[in-house]
């Protein structure tokens, strides 16, 4: 039994060791290491994604495991691919490089604590999950030659400000799946390890459409409730004035 509940864990410590594994490339100062530092993280969204859903089908959720698991993910998805961020494009920014760096895990750090301590929305994350940006932010880095200089300190400060933001994100984390992945998982990893061996110029390109495609969706999703409100809000005003002139009228005709 205490086995069993160490497994999810170990996905979670995987995780954290892809993240230390990516600093240590990085700070080789090679162009090579960087890419495949850059993937290391993006593997490691796959375990951070499997963590939680192992220890709810092995019945092993604990706190240990969710303080565990936001540790490890302030190291891998703020640390890791700030410090890409900053060897491949704001080293040049100086100060203000190294400003814009260190916003973005404390942003992420700010996440995960309001995460641990507020009971959030049902079927919602409030704030962009650092694993999402963090994700974003290490294909950023590993195709910083193919964006404009400008995009990548400006897209690291939205997703810095996306994540402590109350724009509300779908949780998939808790959908429903089969015991059957616990037995897929090992392939599942495997499948994602090959793939990014084979094709390491491609397979980043591959996950950052999704992850992508997912912080604006929040952006987008916020803004049409804010029009929905505005609009809702002008049809109680124009209705209220309607009813303040019916009433004056019915009063000088009294």
């Amino acid at each position: 039994m205490m086995i069993i509940k160490t497994i999810p864990s170990l996905f979670t410590v995987g995780n954290l060791l892809l993240g230390i594994l990516a600093i240590l490339l990085a700070v080789q100062n090679d162009p090579r290491y960087i890419d495949y530092a850059a993937i290391l993280v993006i593997i490691g969204m796959v375990l951070d994604g499997l963590d939680g859903r192992v220890a709810r089908m092995l019945n092993a959720a604990s706190d240990f495991g969710k303080e565990l698991d936001s540790l490890s993910d302030i190291v891998t998805f703020g640390v890791a691919p700030s410090l890409l961020m900053y060897l491949v494009a704001l080293e040049r920014m100086g100060p203000w490089g190294i400003l814009i760096t260190v916003l973005f895990p404390i942003c992420g750090a700010l996440r995960l604590a309001r995460f641990n301590v507020q009971p959030g929305v049902p079927g919602f994350f409030v704030g962009l999950p650092i694993t999402i940006a963090g994700g974003v932010l290490a294909t950023f880095a590993f195709y910083h030659t193919v964006f404009p200089f400008w995009f990548l300190p400006a897209g690291m400060i939205l997703l810095s400000l996306l994540m402590v933001s109350r724009i509300k994100y779908p949780n998939f984390k808790k959908t429903a799946v089969s015991r059957a992945l616990f037995w897929m998982t090992p392939l599942i990893i495997g499948s994602v390890a090959l793939l990014a061996y084979r094709y390491p110029s491609q397979f980043p390109k591959i996950v950052f459409i999704p992850l992508a495609a997912y912080a604006v969706y929040g952006i987008k999703k916020s803004l049409d409730q804010l029009w929905r409100n505005q609009v809702k809000r002008k049809r109680q005003e124009r209705r209220l004035n309607r009813e303040k002139r019916l009433s004056k009228k019915i009063g000088e005709k009294g």
